[in-house]
């Protein structure tokens, strides 16, 4: 080993370790009352966050930047990383310095990552929109046939639909995902669609997508239930469900939140407005971006967090079905 190598304190080596397996990250590690961000990570962080760039020692001869925020403040500089577009490992302490130091004088605290935040996978109520659901989807074509499905993991709503490629937009502009899960082997008019709606991404591998493989990602999502019981479920449903369940599986690091039985919606259920058809009547928001003056500002006198949340629904996503429009009392009801 190199004499600057030597350099490297035990801490750092961990972090260093730690920081390999989630290279796409940035990684949050924990000191005392502090996660402290190191290397690239402190570079990247302290300019999102507009905070303090420092130094900790020396890595190959040169210093080593870092940055950190408290631990009880943590929440509030996630929420404006993830709003940015960045992916957050959280690294807890797994032991006290105590019960480190009763493994040896020197011994480092044993660390490890908890969760892996992203834009689709947030959970706590600090760090949500309450009156409007946070989508994580998936989509892909297997043989031929499209299939996107969506998951509120806060409320363990889940639902899927068949979606060829050309019906992606307008869906996208229906759920407005916070993330959506992809194939790497994607076609160019999957990431255009997505790239246009401007939601964050996540490239899965090929393999996340197999149906067999999903199939018994689902299963055990459901305490090893037969998918028999979950529905008419085919090959593309199977793969993108299967693609999610995992996709948070591996974010929760195991602790999978729990799901209500997966929903299928048909195409032919809501009116289709496209992106700009649904920019330009302002539905949510207005042509300048602003909430204010839009239809739903308008007519949301919703209490609850559920209503608002089926309200929103209910605009950007029109019912075709005539039992429910000519419901008005029992919508009513069920808004308020």
């Amino acid at each position: 080993m190199a004499k600057s190598e030597n350099t490297v304190t035990p801490m750092m080596t961990q972090f260093m370790e730690i920081k390999s397996e989630y290279p796409t990250a940035l990684l949050f590690y924990r000191m005392g009352d502090f996660y402290e961000l190191f290397f690239d990570d402190a570079v990247a962080a302290a300019q999102a966050l507009d905070i303090v760039l420092t130094k900790r020692g020396k890595h190959l001869g040169e210093d080593i930047p870092m940055c950190g925020v408290p631990y009880h403040a943590a929440e509030g500089y996630l929420l404006s990383l993830i709003r940015k577009g960045f992916r957050v490992a959280v690294c807890e302490q797994l032991e006290s310095p105590k019960e480190a130091k009763m493994r040896g004088a020197k011994s480092v605290v044993k660390r490890g990552v908890v969760r892996l935040v992203t834009p689709g996978t947030l959970t706590e109520d600090s760090l949500l929109t309450p009156r409007q659901s946070n989508f994580l989807a998936a989509f892909a074509e297997i043989r031929g046939e499209g299939c996107l499905a969506w998951v509120d993991i806060s409320t363990g709503d889940l639902r899927y639909c068949p979606c060829p490629s050309v019906r992606l937009s307008p869906e996208l502009a229906r759920l407005a995902p916070a993330e959506i899960l992809i194939s790497k082997n994607s076609g160019t008019d999957v990431y255009d669609v997505i790239s246009d709606a401007g939601i964050a991404f996540t490239e899965l591998h090929q393999e996340a997508f197999d149906s067999i493989r999903g199939r018994a990602q689902v299963s055990k999502a459901y305490g090893n239930l037969t998918l028999d019981g979950l529905g008419d479920l085919d090959r593309s449903s199977i793969a993108v469900l299967g693609a999610l369940v995992e996709y948070l599986d591996a974010t929760q690091k195991g602790q999978l939140p729990l799901l209500r039985k997966p929903v299928c919606e048909s195409g032919n259920d809501f009116v289709a407005i496209d992106a700009a058809t649904r920019k330009n009547l302002e539905l949510t928001e207005t042509l300048a971006g602003e909430k204010k003056g839009s239809l739903l500002s308008v007519v949301d006198r919703t209490i609850t967090g559920a209503g608002a949340r089926l309200l929103y629904r209910r605009i950007t996503a029109p019912s075709q079905n005539l039992g429910i429009i000519e419901e008005p009392s029992r919508s009513c009801s069920v808004l308020l």
